[in-house]
């Protein structure tokens, strides 16, 4: 029975891809999907994706989880968060995210928004293919390229907190070298104001 696998498998709130699910038949799987979802059991995030219903602690209706459909849905296929988002993360900003920014090698197009549960993803398409030895290196760079954009700390501060991020997210500066020329002109000279030049040489 697919719901006992569902519930085994997948936790409140996570995302299930109708690709991943195990069965010979996808014809009948699809049935048995809609089934649940006329049951009240799952719910459709839309075609293809569905998560358990549940509700929360207030006893209203729970939700999907972004950051797990993020997840599975463009950084495993070789991906990572991008713009306001990353540099929230690392501190260099207080500023809220309204909308999630990736870089993934699921974009087919140079930027695409997309809708889902009321939340707005810009995906992004990566300058080159985005393998595990350059994901890092790449972020780094699109973080340098926004940096002077949403940066609310300075001189010695920016400083500090970039190499502390390059250490944090084992940046290889020999492949930043490399990617350097896919990138706007600014991002060198941002690289030099947040004083890593000399990593580059």
């Amino acid at each position: 029975m697919v719901y006992n696998y569902i519930v085994e498998n997948y936790k409140n709130g996570e995302p299930i891809f109708f690709s991943e699910l195990p069965g010979n038949s996808k014809d009948y799987l699809r049935q048995e999907m809609k089934q649940l979802v006329d049951d009240g059991r799952l719910e459709r995030l839309y075609n293809g994706v569905y998560y358990l219903s549940y509700l929360t602690i207030l006893g209203t209706k729970g939700r999907v989880s972004m950051e797990r459909y993020i997840e599975k849905r463009y950084l495993n296929a070789g991906g990572y968060v991008t713009g306001l988002q990353l540099a929230n993360k690392y501190g260099f900003t207080t500023q809220n995210p309204s909308c999630y920014e990736v870089c993934s090698n699921e974009a087919t197009t140079k930027q695409r928004k997309q809708n889902v549960d009321g939340n707005t993803i810009i995906v992004y398409k990566p300058v080159t293919e985005i393998t595990e030895k350059n994901m890092s290196s790449l972020q780094f760079l699109d973080l340098m390229s926004v940096i002077d954009k949403y940066s609310e700390v300075s001189g010695t501060e920016l400083v500090a907190k970039l190499k502390k991020y390059v250490k944090a997210a084992k940046v290889n500066f020999s492949l930043v070298k490399e990617l350097l020329p896919l990138y706007p002109d600014k991002v060198y000279r941002n690289i030099y104001e947040g004083g890593l030049m000399g990593e580059l040489v």
